[in-house]
């Protein structure tokens, strides 16, 4: 049978597994029973000196203030047992207190420690959660805090299986000014429903589901994906948007995160982004300005004034402020339509503008030069040569679009490290030539002076800094290849770190894609207004309006002064719509690259014979 001691000894155990709080109400029983005790013996052993003390009540007192501050017993006056008993019980306040300061540090510290953890429970409503993490969030994060300027409160909630410190470290070296968003990480296993409920799901407007580094980016989705997708299927929890980087996943993808889940085709935009910015140097950079919300976004916007008139009418209703197609009520998205399609009082107008505080309409009609508009230019496309260096997993996509866009008998000679085999095509005559394209020798015997267009694609199994080192090698070696031609090449690279494309600059390529940013803008923007993902699915759909560079001189007389309502004009008469244009002489000039979209309708505009003019239009 145990003994009191061993009963004693367990209870006190369990006691100071307690934590903190079991400690300080041990310390606090101590100090209650000695000053109880030290008080009844002086009562039985010294009675005289307790009523010059104020009785029973004042020896309580003066006990207790004893117990917690030893320097108060420097005055006292009784007989030796009195004075021994506050002796003690000013000993035990030193040991008492001592032991309570420490206690007090402890729990403190420990406290910290679980913080700097990141495993506490966030309170918030309306914020956006970041899931994973990835060099991704670096671009994420900075585009949510330049969305959330004009908002006085906001929150972005980011939970991935890393320390929290490190977390914080990173986010404030990468992005130092936060403006009025406040970034809480927490650290946590995204697939994990406990550690989901750290970030407070239930009350927050989105989700957004990093992939992370890695050839099992997918699964990782994928996996994030279903852990989401049973709240998500009871009607329960935010919006969430994702993206693949294979489309063969994305119909597993959907099926995981269920209705709630948009999805971006990783590998297809790309794609796209590669072969369209080929055919037309510029366009990575109108796309991240249309993608960033430190430029010009589109807005839905009612327009109650407008209903009964046509799209054509639209165009000229903002001095400041593009409409580039209608949101019609069941949800579909026209861009670019024609001239005469009506406006429904139900019809929300797409608005290309730099804030939707910044949407001014017309005080008064347009002024259209006439004379400066030029009479249509009819091109006639001919075969042509391209050169691609490189091989990597969206090269037989890349084949497959440049034959749908090529004309008959154009000519692409692909220069890779091993010979592979490519599938057959039906505008484009295919030759495979094994190349190292950062050998200067080996690159000039492909002779790229005989072709019109270089594309350099990022080659796959190196990590993106060696990859796009490779790359910058390669760039510059073409660059020193076409000083000498009248009419250079035109260079199309694939960039993985954005921060190298400002390195990549001094090469003066036409247009560098970096995809992983671009998708990343492009998921940040659905984070924060789910409607637009119609918008954006059609205008990087192939088969729908899509952006074009197209030549100045279509549209204005070369040196003619005029302004973009004149050049908005012109682009109607040919069924397009314009939403800006492109200076040849700032080219490779940043952070714009000569790109001005949305400009005053009313500002004096002169184009030369090489600038552009950005438009929407079927071809």
């Amino acid at each position: 049978m145990d003994s009191w001691r061993d009963k004693f000894r367990y209870w006190f155990d369990n006691t100071m597994s307690r934590g903190t709080p079991a400690l300080i109400g041990l310390l606090g029983m101590a100090s209650a029973l000695l000053v109880i005790v030290v008080s009844g013996l002086i009562l039985v052993l010294a009675p005289g000196d307790v009523g010059d003390h104020g009785g029973w009540h004042g020896l309580l007192w003066m006990s207790l203030l004893r117990t917690l501050d030893p320097g108060t017993m420097g005055g006292d006056q009784g007989g030796l047992i009195f004075l021994g008993f506050m002796l003690i019980v000013t000993l035990g306040g030193i040991f008492i207190v001592s032991s309570f300061i420490g206690v007090m540090t402890t729990g403190l510290e420990s406290k910290i420690a679980v913080l700097r953890k990141g495993r506490s429970r966030i309170v918030e409503s309306e914020h956006t959660v970041l899931l994973g993490w990835s060099e991704q969030i670096f671009t994420v994060v900075s585009e949510l805090v330049q969305a959330n300027q004009s908002q006085r409160r906001s929150c972005v909630a980011i939970l991935a299986d890393k320390d929290k410190v490190e977390m914080d470290d990173a986010i404030r070296a990468r992005v130092p000014d936060l403006g009025r968003t406040r970034i809480v990480c927490r650290s946590g296993n995204p697939l994990h429903p406990a550690d989901l409920d750290l970030v407070s799901l239930s009350s927050a407007r989105s989700v957004m589901v990093l992939p992370t580094d890695g050839p099992d980016s997918d699964i990782h989705v994928v996996k994030v994906l279903l852990s989401l997708g049973s709240r998500a299927a009871t009607g329960e929890g935010p919006h969430i948007v994702a993206a693949v980087s294979d489309s063969t996943n994305l119909p597993a993808a959907q099926l995981a995160g269920g209705h709630r889940a948009q999805l971006v085709r990783a590998d297809e935009l790309a794609v796209r982004l590669i072969v369209n910015a080929h055919r037309q140097s510029g366009l990575s950079a109108v796309c991240a300005d249309l993608l960033a919300f430190t430029g010009n976004e589109f807005y839905l916007r009612s327009e109650p004034a407008l209903a009964g008139t046509t799209f054509g009418t639209a165009i000229h209703a903002y001095s400041l402020g593009v409409p580039v197609g209608l949101r019609h009520p069941d949800g579909s998205i026209t861009l670019n339509p024609p001239a005469d399609k009506p406006i429904s009082a139900a019809d929300d107008l797409i608005v290309l503008a730099e804030d939707d505080t910044m949407i001014r309409p017309a005080d008064d009609q347009p002024r259209i030069v006439e004379g400066a508009i030029s009479a249509r230019q009819r091109h006639t496309p001919e075969p042509e040569r391209t050169l691609m260096l490189g091989w990597n997993e969206r090269t037989p996509q890349i084949i497959e679009l440049l034959d749908a866009f090529a004309f008959p008998g154009s000519h692409l000679r692909i220069a890779c490290a091993d010979l592979v085999e490519v599938g057959p095509t039906t505008n484009l005559t295919v030759e495979i030539v094994a190349c190292d394209p950062t050998n200067r020798v080996e690159l000039e015997a492909l002779e790229p002076k005989t072709c019109q267009h270089v594309i350099v694609l990022s080659a796959d199994g190196l990590g993106a800094q060696q990859a796009d080192a490779r790359t910058l090698i390669t760039l510059l070696h073409l660059r020193d290849l076409a000083e000498s031609l009248d009419h250079p090449y035109s260079i199309v690279s694939e960039i993985n770190d954005d921060a190298n494309r400002e390195i990549a600059e001094v090469t003066r390529a036409d247009d560098f894609v970096v995809s992983e940013k671009l998708i990343s803008l492009l998921l940040t923007q659905l984070t924060e207004n789910r409607h637009l993902a119609a918008v954006f699915e059609d205008l990087f759909n192939p088969n729908g309006a899509e952006i074009y560079l197209k030549p100045a001189p279509g549209y204005l007389l070369p040196g003619m002064p005029a302004n973009f309502s004149t050049i908005a004009e012109a682009a109607a008469r040919h069924g397009e719509t314009a939403i800006g244009y492109r200076i040849h002489t700032e080219f490779y000039t940043p952070p714009s690259y000569g790109v001005v979209l949305n400009p005053p309708k009313h500002t004096p505009v002169t184009l030369t014979a090489k600038d552009r003019v950005i438009v929407l239009a079927e071809d």
